[in-house]
């Protein structure tokens, strides 16, 4: 029963390998869309993890500082510092946008951390090459996936960065490569204006008579000079003390600071539940259709592979081989091209992922269910294929 499968396959080996080839190469797409929704998840919690906090402090009413604009004053952390049960408390900007890397761009979240060392929340909890950042101006530690080396520099609005240290799966949540500056150059980049407009937003106000009021001289110096500094940041990062609960922290804080303070779980809902909800639907959705197309198309091969086969087992009909062992060839034949396409398709996912500009995660859990799933449509395809074959009359097949 087993020699004759595989004297089979044997007599048309190259066309049983190409149509596993083949079909290996879309169950390997399949197998790719489920690492892309993997991935997507995996982005944001590896942005929640690297952040080193346990609380997320923001504007009052918002979803930031990833899904929202956030804005609050960056004194705040003093008196955050001061509240029972925070260990520590940090000043962060978060930043997407595109950075100059010599002749071309590359697209980036740019972070604003506090002065400190590592184990600062923000800070990137270690690095593979370099060293942390020690100055307080036009220095940055970049990922790698930005492809930035140690002593490159990078533009970031009006100014260049040395990149002094690198960091690894330090992303977004849409996956672009973290590059980390210190915090007052990040406020500039991204609450200052560009030199064009400092100069006319300081002569219309040097034209405003509520500023030049010869009884209180010094006034427009001190209004100009405060138009041109930045006290806001996006968020307040804080670790919580052993002992205490971050939801009783987060609870003091809101009630005393007029702000709203999100744990890791609801920072983490709203990343996954609302910022890349859209997305993941969309490669769900996507996934879904793929699987049930490579469902129908390995039901499609299998059923053609056998009626190809039509007269030769109307032979083996008429020599009096019995319908199970010729039902047995069917399925054996079935499964060995579900395993041969199911091996393609890993080998090919797996080589491809890196390739792929977004983060692909593989998990094992994908890959065993996927097997078992490539091998029940191959059983019941065979099935459908072996109750039409045995229906046939061997004098029709053969005359």
């Amino acid at each position: 029963m087993i020699s004759l499968a595989g004297r089979d396959i044997l007599h048309a080996w190259g066309k049983f390998l190409f149509t596993g080839i083949g079909l290996g190469l879309l169950i390997g797409v399949t197998l790719t869309m489920a690492g892309v929704y993997r991935g997507m998840v995996d982005d944001g919690k590896a942005l929640l993890d690297n952040s080193g906090a346990d609380l997320w402090i923001v504007q009052k009413d918002t979803l930031g500082p990833y899904a929202e604009a956030s804005s609050v004053h960056d004194d705040l952390y003093r008196s955050i510092q001061i509240t029972a049960g925070v260990a520590m408390a940090a000043n962060v900007t978060y930043l997407t946008m595109q950075v100059r890397k010599g002749d071309s761009d590359v697209r980036a979240m740019v972070v604003g951390i506090a002065p400190g060392a590592v184990g600062t929340p923000g800070w990137p909890p270690y690095l593979v090459s370099g060293r942390p950042i020690s100055r307080s101006h036009y220095e940055a530690v970049a990922d790698i996936a930005s492809g930035f080396r140690i002593g490159d520099h990078v533009r970031i609005r009006r100014h260049d960065y040395n990149v002094v240290g690198l960091t690894r799966r330090m992303v977004s949540s849409s996956g672009d490569p973290m590059i980390f500056i210190p915090l007052k150059d990040a406020q500039q980049a991204q609450f200052l204006k560009d030199h064009e407009s400092i100069l006319q937003g300081r002569r219309r106000t040097a034209q405003n008579p509520a500023f030049s009021h010869p009884a209180v001289p010094g006034l427009l110096d001190s209004v100009v000079a405060s138009q041109s500094s930045n006290p806001y940041v996006n968020a307040v990062l804080v670790t919580v003390k052993p002992g205490f609960a971050a939801e009783d922290v987060a609870a003091s804080i809101r009630r005393w600071q007029r702000v709203t303070a999100y744990t890791r779980a609801q920072m983490e809902g709203i990343l996954v539940g609302k910022l890349i909800a859209t997305s993941a639907r969309q490669i769900g959705m996507f996934l879904v259709i793929l699987a049930v197309v490579s469902a129908a198309i390995v039901a499609f091969i299998i059923y053609s592979l056998t009626m190809d086969k039509i007269r030769e087992i109307a032979v083996l009909k008429l020599i009096g081989t019995r319908n199970r062992t010729i039902a047995a060839m069917i399925m054996q034949q079935a499964l060995v091209l579900g395993v041969i396409g199911f091996v393609v398709g890993k080998i090919t996912a797996t080589f491809a992922a890196p390739v792929f500009p977004k983060y692909v995660l593989l998990i094992p859990l994908d890959s065993i269910a996927g097997f078992f799933a490539v091998l029940a449509i191959c059983m019941l395809a065979s099935v459908v294929a072996i109750r039409m074959a045995l229906k046939v009359d061997p004098a029709e097949a053969i005359g």
